[in-house]
């Protein structure tokens, strides 16, 4: 299959070479040019614009930062809709507000084209091993369509609704995990003058009715984090969780209710960043409150 990836960060890169991996013939764009060329060297075609890579595909995939990044890729001069999109299929898997991908599906299929969103759960290593989780928001007959693809850069996919159902599921499904970064921190807080083992600690709690499946498959990282160690290249960084968070509240907003645990998550993520964490793998996160909090007279 011919398939076009536009938007190259982490999450990006990894599907392309995934898709390269399992034989499709794929073609990148990127808005700085430097994260195309491993692509290249693995056997991508390089597109000079979005609209460039949407005429030689017949499917379109996009990973975006966030809605302006979107607008530009979709909607500028040489964006994916001035080209002939007649007939092809544009699955979207940005993480950004329902109403972006409403607005954005109206004028793709105005194109002619089937548009499926599908956010992901997962960092680069599902991504790479076609290992993600899929939450679809389209027209049954569009999903249809991108299903068979879509499986093979997911472990699972799930149809959830219309365009927009998706994109709000990736939202509820991101919330718990940032929230629980800052409870872990709390938790070593009030355990940490114990002096056990870090990674004793992240085994110990993961074995308990309060553990999620971060502690499993990212125990060891957050360990090393808590250790002061490596915790090697970044997968989702502070930053990334920070413009989710945000986009959690908009919404939020947009539907007339309040997250509150959110909206203090953020605020302490937004400090961590303030303070030069914004770059650091997320993992990091639940050692930033017990940092912040040695100075504050808590006995040791």
């Amino acid at each position: 299959m011919r398939v076009g990836v536009a938007g190259l960060g982490r999450m990006g890169s990894a599907i392309a070479a995934r898709l390269i991996d399992i034989g499709h013939q794929v073609t990148v764009w990127n808005r700085t040019a430097e994260k195309v060329k491993p692509l290249v060297a693995a056997g991508a075609k390089a597109a000079a614009s979005p609209a460039q890579l949407a005429g030689q595909v017949d499917t379109i995939v996009t990973i975006l930062t966030n809605r302006e990044a979107i607008a530009a890729v979709y909607e500028g001069p040489s964006g994916i809709l001035s080209a002939d999109i007649n007939g092809k299929l544009v699955i979207e898997m940005s993480t950004v507000q329902p109403e972006t991908e409403v607005a954005l599906a109206e004028k793709v299929r105005n194109k002619g084209a089937a548009f499926v969103e599908c956010p992901v759960g997962g960092t680069v290593g599902p991504a790479r091993e076609g290992k993600l989780l899929g939450v679809a928001g389209a027209l049954p007959a569009d999903f249809a369509v991108a299903r068979p693809l879509l499986a093979q850069m997911c472990r699972r996919v799930e149809h959830v609704g219309p365009v927009g159902a998706g994109s709000s599921m990736k939202l509820a499904l991101n919330l718990p995990l940032m929230v629980y970064y800052q409870a872990l921190g709390e938790s070593y807080v009030l355990c940490r003058h114990l002096g056990l083992d870090p990674k004793w600690l992240m085994e110990f709690l993961s074995d308990t009715s309060g553990a999620p499946n971060i502690l499993k498959v990212r125990g060891a990282r957050i360990a090393a984090a808590l250790s002061g160690g490596d915790v090697g290249p970044p997968a989702f960084d502070v930053n990334s969780i920070r413009k989710d968070l945000a986009t959690m509240l908009a919404e939020a907003q947009a539907l007339g209710a309040t997250l509150p645990l959110a909206e203090r998550t953020l605020a302490i993520y937004d400090e961590a960043a303030r303070e030069g964490w914004g770059a650091r793998d997320g993992s990091w996160l639940p050692a930033y409150w017990p940092m912040r909090t040695a100075g504050s007279g808590e006995r040791h």
